[in-house]
């Protein structure tokens, strides 16, 4: 991510989640607001992100929002009502939010908040009562302070969504965030999807992972961080979390793509994982 710049693969995030919207039926994630977000901006990215080549990459961006929008609605059920989206970019929860008790934070670079307002603007979307734009870099910047002068309130247990962020980060800040986290009061959870250790990947995962490197880099916004499901969980045990699911991609199509007419689901080259870490 370049200082000062809104995050060019938040776009393409966003992009591949609204060609979800108009290519697929039924849909992984219901998303009323990620076509109209997105505008008519963007056309031969939209193109692109609806062939059929494309279609692994939407399936993963739908399942893995999907994953984690569960996982809160979870954490709601048990009586949390605090949402805190950490690396937002262009997510859209806070505007389709079904949980009138619910406040969310959205947690990002200032540019990319200045850019995502921007178009919100844009589309004639309303900012929702219960959101608090939080400007914040996790390399930087502690997220239990950023939270405090938020009004997030740090005595009762809260909901974290972090997709798409992890892979990014140095090891420091990965391990600062979660511990802020971990200090939290139980029934706090974390949902989040991360890389797996390119060393640990078959030979289709290591060109496919070459491949999309490549791109990210050329973005500005190279890897840095990858784990081995038991190298996280190490971390996430030593950080204070007691209980933690982990799901690869053969897990998501049993849960999401089972029985689908079009033939949906995520591929066989395996590049990443969701968890969800419970204090």
């Amino acid at each position: 991510m370049q200082k000062g710049q809104a995050s060019k693969t938040a776009l393409r995030v966003a992009i591949r989640r609204a060609a979800h919207q108009l290519m697929e039926e039924p849909r992984i994630l219901d998303d009323p607001i990620a076509v109209p977000l997105i505008g008519s901006a963007h056309p031969r990215d939209m193109e692109r992100a609806m062939h059929k080549v494309a279609r692994d990459f939407r399936a993963f961006m739908a399942a893995r929002s999907r994953y984690v929008e569960d996982r809160l609605a979870e954490a709601v059920a048990g009586g949390v009502t605090q949402y805190v989206i950490l690396g937002a970019g262009l997510d859209t929860f806070a505007y389709r939010n079904p949980f009138p008790a619910l406040r969310v934070f959205e947690v990002d670079f200032p540019a990319t908040q200045e850019w995502k307002r921007g178009l919100l603007r844009d589309a004639r979307i309303p900012l929702p009562g219960n959101l608090t734009f939080l400007p914040l870099d996790l390399e930087h910047q502690a997220l239990a302070a950023g939270l405090a002068e938020s009004g997030f309130d740090r005595t009762h247990p809260a909901f974290f969504g972090w997709l798409g962020v992890v892979p990014y980060l140095t090891l420091e800040a990965f391990r600062a965030a979660v511990a802020d986290i971990a200090g939290l009061p139980a029934g706090t959870g974390l949902g989040f999807d991360y890389a797996l250790d390119p060393a640990t990947l078959g030979r289709n995962g290591r060109i496919a992972f070459k491949a999309l490197a490549w791109r990210v880099e050329a973005a500005g916004e190279p890897f840095r961080l990858f784990f081995t499901p038991e190298a996280l969980a190490g971390e996430l045990t030593r950080a204070g979390f007691g209980r933690l699911e982990q799901v690869d991609s053969d897990q998501l199509n049993e849960r999401y793509f089972k029985n689908r007419a079009d033939g949906l689901k995520l591929s066989d080259v395996k590049l990443s994982m969701l968890a969800t870490a419970w204090v």
